[in-house]
């Protein structure tokens, strides 16, 4: 009896510790997806898996690196900026902030938001989009019409078919707002409707200062919407860490210039890229925005420049020397930090 009691005692502790075991297991493996919400009818092709973390939170999840700063870095500023971020992607650990929550106009750096969200709704990057009208007809820079007023290429037309990926590119690298209206209406079926699909997804992402009006961030500079269309350059850097997952926006933005036809091979447009910093070691990609409301504005994501083991997110709102403020902002990341 007395055997038979000491038997069962130890199955009984061997069957506790196979439980305990497996719940541990199965928390460390399922950890990195707790608290988020997934969605259906992404894009084959683009990335195995789509889900929507709470930005910071489930990035520091994800990095077995933080970034620490070196003894003796002082103080920095960017004095030609009203609002600037450099962000840490894996683990959205600000490294620098200046005024990174105020809203302000991000003008075509919304296109970020629009192209990311276009890739996560297009059953295909090859799915034909035809060209609505307001589209061809839409204020500011459109394909064909590098400047507003200014018109040296082949134009959209109105019913022309171009694939999700060509619009893409004139979106991502041009600024084109023809080309961001035309996937948003695709997606959405007009620009009030895309807009709210925007706002949704930036409450899932868990932006606090952001509220899109248009897919374009081409508001007209219009008082009355000041209060209305705005973001913060710590919510573009998160959206910018968001979609880092999203490699074929990232390849688009690095292209120096291309070629993008109609479907049928009837029309081809030649599209520039705007960016000035393409030769940046381990750069990313950039996405630039200007109004006279929202100034001159630019994000960018480099990697590390000895190894591109790290990558910062700089972003800066209504900067007149953007394109150096924005480098000085990288080096001064990368020489200041080291990641353990």
């Amino acid at each position: 009896m007395e055997k038979r009691f000491i038997h069962i005692a130890v199955l009984s502790l061997f069957l506790i510790a196979f439980v305990i075991g497996g719940v541990f297991w199965f928390s460390q493996s399922s950890r990195i997806v707790i608290g988020q919400e997934r969605f259906s009818g992404r894009v084959a092709g683009v990335s195995e898996e789509k889900v929507t973390p709470s930005v910071v939170e489930q990035r520091n999840l994800s990095s077995e690196f933080k970034p620490l700063k070196k003894d003796g870095i002082g103080l920095f500023a960017v004095p030609t900026a009203h609002s600037a971020v450099l962000l840490d992607a894996a683990t959205g650990i600000p490294l620098f902030e200046q005024d990174a929550d105020a809203h302000r106009a991000i003008a075509s750096i919304t296109k970020l938001m629009t192209t990311m969200i276009a890739v996560e709704t297009a059953k295909s990057l090859d799915e034909p989009v035809t060209i609505p009208e307001d589209a061809v007809y839409a204020e500011g820079t459109r394909v064909g019409c590098p400047r507003s007023g200014f018109c040296n290429g082949e134009r959209l037309h109105v019913g022309e078919q171009i694939a999700v990926r060509d619009l893409l590119k004139a979106a991502l690298m041009n600024s084109a707002n023809d080309a961001a209206i035309s996937l948003a209406e695709h997606v959405s079926g007009s620009q009030d409707a895309f807009a709210e699909t925007m706002n949704r997804r930036a409450a899932e992402l868990g932006l606090v200062n952001t509220h899109f009006c248009t897919p374009s961030g081409l508001e007209l500079d219009d008082p009355a919407k000041e209060e209305n269309c705005y973001s913060s350059a710590l919510d573009v850097a998160k959206i910018a860490a968001y979609a880092q997952r999203y490699d074929v926006l990232w390849s688009t933005m690095r292209m120096d210039k291309t070629i993008i036809s109609s479907v049928d091979g009837k029309y081809q447009h030649e599209i520039f890229n705007t960016d000035r910093i393409l030769g940046y070691p381990n750069l990313r990609g950039t996405k630039t925005g200007f109004t006279p409301r929202a100034g001159y504005s630019l994000l960018a994501v480099a990697g590390d420049p000895s190894a591109d083991r790290h990558r910062l997110i700089a972003v800066v709102l209504d900067d007149s020397s953007r394109w150096q403020s924005i480098q000085s902002m990288l080096s001064w990341g990368f020489s200041s930090y080291q990641w353990k």
